[in-house]
């Protein structure tokens, strides 16, 4: 069956073995973040709508779901923000009744969490994998470049609401770009918005494929180790670098089959994550995560043209 909606399970750094769900339409998100590895956001929006029919969902999810599939999570991410969906928190509810032995994640940028409705349809998941990248406007402006109603200052309360109401693991992700949010001013300030936030873990990521942006350049080794060792100093909460850590070393594996059909389309010419997501009829993410272990890997060419970034297999 090919599927609308599910896409996995993919193998992810954080979630091992996780089946996505994606309910809204590509890049509709509150923000449209440089350093995004689906591109630019094309729909900026805070309109939460019911993208999709529920119960096309829930079909989707029965029949993939009747094999009772092992899986670590089932998670909501996308190309796109997972709460933008009007009826997730009808969707949350349906699986943890109907599938009870799955554990649910979110991943969300936040930005909607001001709203009591959003948060009580949530409160379910067993994870909330949320982002933080800066502390300061100006710098949250330029990292995020956010709907203009929306403000850093608003999602940080937002989380510090969010996790006095909810009882499950915060794993709060915050995307290093060495020049722009590593400054002493800036790890100061998120030091103390994380500290009142209080996640139960911070993750420290960085670019580790083609961003949204041009100029956003990967942090090396040394300023995420600065970071991290500046994070631990000073706040309680376990603190890890999740960028350029390679499945082999968590015990996964990429689907061979799948490393096949890319390494032949690649070799006969370059193409997009969006190509070669149409030519093999998978979902973007799915495309995306596989194409940055193999970037990781040294298996790839990559560059930037007028349509976008093109991969070629390296000969």
């Amino acid at each position: 069956m090919n599927y609308k909606h599910l896409f996995g399970p993919v193998l992810s750094r954080r979630l091992g073995h996780s089946l996505g769900v994606d309910v809204v339409p590509y890049k509709y998100c509150p923000l449209n973040c440089v350093y995004c590895e689906v591109q630019r956001t094309t729909q900026l929006t805070l309109q939460r709508e019911e993208f999709f029919p529920l119960e096309e969902i829930i079909s989707e999810l029965d029949e993939f779901l009747k094999g009772r599939p092992p899986l670590d999570y089932i998670t909501f991410s996308g190309a796109g923000e997972p709460t933008l969906y009007s009826r997730i928190g009808e969707l949350i509810a349906y699986i943890k009744d109907r599938y009870p032995q799955y554990k649910l994640a979110l991943l969300t940028n936040g930005m909607l969490l001001d709203r009591e409705d959003l948060r009580r349809d949530i409160l379910p998941c067993d994870l909330i994998l949320p982002s933080l990248d800066a502390c300061s406007e100006p710098v949250f402006e330029r990292i995020n470049r956010p709907h203009p109603e929306l403000s850093v200052t608003k999602l940080i309360e937002s989380l510090v609401t969010l996790r006095k109401e909810y009882k499950g693991q915060i794993w709060l992700e915050v995307f290093i770009i060495a020049g722009v949010n590593d400054t002493q001013e800036e790890l100061d300030c998120l030091c103390r918005a994380i500290a009142g936030i209080k996640p139960d873990r911070v993750q420290i990521n960085s670019l580790d494929r083609p961003a949204a942006e041009e100029w956003v350049q990967t942090a090396d080794s040394k300023t995420l180790d600065r970071v991290s060792k500046y994070f631990k100093k000073h706040l309680q909460m376990p603190v890890e670098i999740i960028a350029k850590v390679h499945l082999e070393d968590l015990g996964l594996e990429l689907p061979q089959e799948l490393v096949s059909n890319l390494e032949a389309l690649l070799s006969r010419r370059p193409c997009t994550a969006e190509e070669l997501s149409h030519s093999l009829g998978m979902h973007i993410n799915e495309i995306s995560k596989t194409l940055r272990q193999l970037n990781m890997d040294n298996k790839l060419n990559i560059s930037r043209e007028e349509r976008g970034v093109f991969y070629a297999w390296k000969r």
